[in-house]
């Protein structure tokens, strides 16, 4: 593909067969040609992730603004993703890098850009997905943790494929990161009702004390009219 020249119509194919057959393609994926086709594919990614960003934020899909505010912060959101996209394939590169070396693969920079790319076809899905955090938090949120999972899958593969990495630690390192990713969505969903339920008892806590006090102008002002 790099000697060819960036192509979409390879990247769909490419997309495609990591995401529907990752063990095939990371088995035979080139992993020399240059940093810039992993960063366009990242851009493509970015952008395809972006629109949907902005289209579930005019939709007010995920309940945080809908119309014209909705746009602007959609707008923001489109962009953010792009530049995200763009910083974190090189991010991604690094954390792959760092777990190929601990598993014993490959520990040169431009292979595991290319795998951390690759795995990137999640992104534009987990933007598509994001409308289940519109219908529920917790439903969103075990989606998200599904198409991560993926990823961590998709990444075991990569390492013992395309990285040469030894099996066995590569099976830890997929179980770790796996069981992280796990404790931290029981977190996240404990702390959020925790926030909720306490949000409530204070609001029920201000309420009752305005009821109390009107209930005491009320009492005051009779036992002023009827001293009159």
């Amino acid at each position: 593909m790099a000697k060819e020249g960036f192509n979409l119509g390879r990247l769909y194919q490419d997309s495609k067969q990591a995401l529907m057959r990752p063990r095939e393609y990371f088995s035979t994926m080139s992993i020399e040609g240059g940093l810039g086709e992993p960063i366009l594919k990242a851009l493509v990614y970015g952008i395809i992730s972006g629109v949907f960003v902005l289209i579930w934020s005019l939709l007010n899909v995920t309940g945080v603004a809908g119309g014209l505010l909705g746009g602007t912060i959609g707008a923001l959101g489109f962009f953010w993703t792009i530049f995200g996209a763009v910083i974190g394939v090189f991010i991604g590169a690094v954390l792959v890098l760092i777990v190929s070396a601990i598993c014993g693969g490959n520990s040169e920079f431009e292979p595991n850009m290319r795998v951390a790319a690759a795995i990137m076809v999640l992104m534009p899905i987990n933007a598509f997905l994001g409308f289940f955090n519109g219908i529920n938090f917790a439903l969103g949120s075990v989606v998200s943790l599904a198409v991560n999972l993926y990823a961590i899958y998709m990444l075991y593969l990569a390492v013992r494929g395309v990285l040469s990495a030894k099996e066995q630690p590569a099976r830890i390192v997929s179980y770790v990161l796996s069981g992280v990713l796990v404790l931290f969505l029981i977190i996240g969903l404990a702390t959020r009702s925790a926030v909720k339920r306490v949000t409530r008892w204070d609001q029920e806590k201000v309420e009752k004390m305005m009821n109390d006090l009107e209930q005491d102008l009320d009492e005051a002002q009779k036992a002023e009219g009827e001293e009159d």
